[in-house]
């Protein structure tokens, strides 16, 4: 398309004045020439105040071209082979039907002749362009041909060797080994743009298959199909990239990656697993800079804020915090231990691993293959002159009794148990053999937290629910005519989930003068947290419903957290309960 033509069209569209496109031209070639990539299409687009759809809309207009919305199309595995991986890929161009023996093929830079030169190589025959925006033409070409599909499409047919290390070798762009350090950085990338916080790598027979978890649930991506070809080269990449021994596969490794995306610091865990059909391999990525929440960003309620900001200052005693995996307990410990550090207090930590340095606070790791325990090391900690000690975990009935103790002789102690709920912490002390009198004499807090997914707020709509069944699960009656209820249909901000981000719910048991006496006679869980409501705590599940008033979260977020399987699977299955 000559310079005049594509003014000519722009002006007619209604898109641009002649001393715009003069101007503007003479700015995005300033920006390229610094290092800029955006085309100039894409540079107008933005210059000219609307979005890139109505910008497209009205140019196709002009060309008396269709404009598509890529993700209403379904397209066949035939008419994507017409134009290669890499072509697709590097023009950001998608063949999406044909037609009449005509191939249409969507772009969002029509004017691009290098583009033009390579989608005709490729199609052998008549093409009719069609345009779509570049984020929708990007979802799909991810969608169809699976991330990092471009990068596979460049190794070569044979089947793939072992990822080879050495200094003396060089690795080029068009050697192999090149393609799969750009696949797995490609899949690094990706999980770090949808806010992931685990990578699975996970071998079958016939299929190796990559996971994200985001927001707490697992997603699988698209791959190409011929991924399972290259997974021994993808592992070893892997375990290079942290410190592993590559020869090894028949026992389980742990290692560490340290890389910096768009300016931020992520440090990836990497733990690797023998299987019938290959290492599975589980990356956790750990951003930083981003646990150090304020208390008020963990979503408590005003009361409990403020019965913990109390808690934390005090000068002994333990506070524990209860829940599954996963469920942010390390991130509550350490916006804890962010609040109260200062130069007058001596904090030191024992976990495994350390997942966030904290500056200004003493962190030591676990090493258990050397004898550093938990134990062992919390022992040692004591000789440090410690104001508060962190312990990753309360695991045995040594650690338990060495924390205790530390906690009756003047130090504040924060850990963490795997109890369901924050009544049932005192029992599970008293089941690993501690005294009840200690447990009573010590224990100043329990916490008990689960995350739940927040609702899209691109997408939050009113939520019709059935009355009775908000009686049935407990919702209070008295509220339900004040309350409305809300949830997110899903859109492109949070890939059709209805859900953006997470928050907790909390379970909080501040020990009383009404709690001990029933944690020295041995009381059951059951009696303690009768007890403890009585005197104001809110359960889990209460917490959850406080956020679903608030319209933070949903009912099914809240009863997927906190009720048990067959709970949830009577709500998946009644659908009558919970109508749009």
């Amino acid at each position: 398309m000559a310079y005049r033509s594509l003014q000519g069209i722009l002006e007619r569209a209604g898109l641009i004045t002649p001393a715009q496109f003069r101007d503007w031209t003479a700015a995005w070639r300033s920006a390229v020439e610094g290092g800029g990539t955006e085309t100039q299409l894409a540079f107008f687009a933005r210059e000219s105040g609307i979005s890139e759809e109505q910008f497209l809309q009205k140019l196709a207009q002009a060309l008396d071209w269709p404009y598509v919305e890529i993700s209403r199309q379904s397209i066949e595995a035939d008419i994507r082979k017409r134009v290669s991986t890499k072509v697709a890929f590097q023009f950001s161009a998608l063949p999406i039907r044909e037609e009449a023996g005509v191939l249409q093929v969507a772009t969002h830079n029509p004017f691009d002749p290098a583009m033009q030169a390579a989608v005709q190589f490729d199609a052998r025959g008549p093409v009719q362009y069609v345009l779509s925006t570049r984020n929708d033409i990007e979802k799909a070409l991810k969608k169809y041909y699976g991330v990092g599909a471009e990068t596979l499409d460049e190794m070569s047919e044979d089947e793939p060797m072992e990822l080879i290390v050495g200094d003396d070798r060089e690795i080029t762009g068009d050697d192999q080994d090149a393609s799969v350090i750009k696949f797995v950085n490609q899949v690094v990338w990706e999980a770090f743009k949808e806010r992931a916080t685990d990578i699975h790598f996970e071998p079958s027979e016939d299929e190796l298959r990559i996971r994200y978890r985001i927001d707490g649930i697992l997603h699988q991506t698209p791959l190409p199909p011929q991924i399972k070809r290259y997974q021994a080269a993808l592992i070893s990449r892997i375990k290079v990239m942290a410190g592993m021994n590559i020869a090894e596969k028949r026992l389980p490794q742990d290692g560490r990656i340290n890389v910096r995306i768009k300016g931020e610091e992520i440090d990836i865990r990497v733990s690797t697993v023998p299987t019938v059909w290959g290492e599975s391999v589980s990356l956790r990525l750990l951003t930083r800079g981003k646990i150090f929440f304020g208390l008020e960003k963990l979503g408590f309620a005003h009361d409990e804020d403020e019965a913990i900001r109390e808690i934390i200052v005090k000068p002994h005693g333990i506070f524990l915090v209860t829940g599954p995996t996963g469920s942010g307990k390390s991130t509550t410990l350490y916006a804890f231990l962010s609040t109260i550090n200062s130069v007058t207090k001596r904090i030191i930590t024992i976990e495994e691993p350390v997942e966030y340095e904290l500056k200004g606070i003493n962190q030591i790791p676990v090493r258990s293959e050397i004898g550093l325990t938990f134990a062992v090391g919390l022992r040692h900690i004591l000789r440090q002159d410690p104001n508060v000690i962190m312990v990753g975990e309360v695991r045995d009935l040594e650690t338990a009794e060495i924390a205790i103790r530390a906690s009756l002789t003047g130090h504040l102690v924060f850990s963490t148990l795997h109890t369901n709920d924050a009544p049932s912490a005192f029992t599970r002390l008293i089941d690993m053999g501690i005294e009840p009198f200690l447990v009573a004499s010590s224990v100043e807090a329990v916490m008990a937290q689960r995350l739940v997914r927040t609702i899209c707020p691109h997408c939050k709509v009113p939520q019709k629910v059935d009355h009775d069944y908000l009686v049935r699960i407990g919702f209070p009656e008295h509220e339900i005519a004040s309350t409305t209820f809300l949830k997110g249909v899903g859109c492109e901000e949070c890939r059709q989930l209805g859900y953006q981000g997470r928050t907790g719910i909390h379970e909080l048991l501040v020990v009383g003068e009404a709690i001990r006496p029933l944690v020295m006679n041995r009381a059951p869980a059951s009696d303690i947290a009768q007890a403890a409501k009585a005197q104001g705590m809110r359960t889990l599940r209460e917490d959850g419903w406080r956020k679903v008033k608030a319209g933070v979260t949903t009912l099914e977020e809240v009863l997927r957290v906190t009720q048990t399987e067959e709970h949830v699977r009577s709500l998946v299955s009644d659908p009558g309960k919970v109508r749009s």
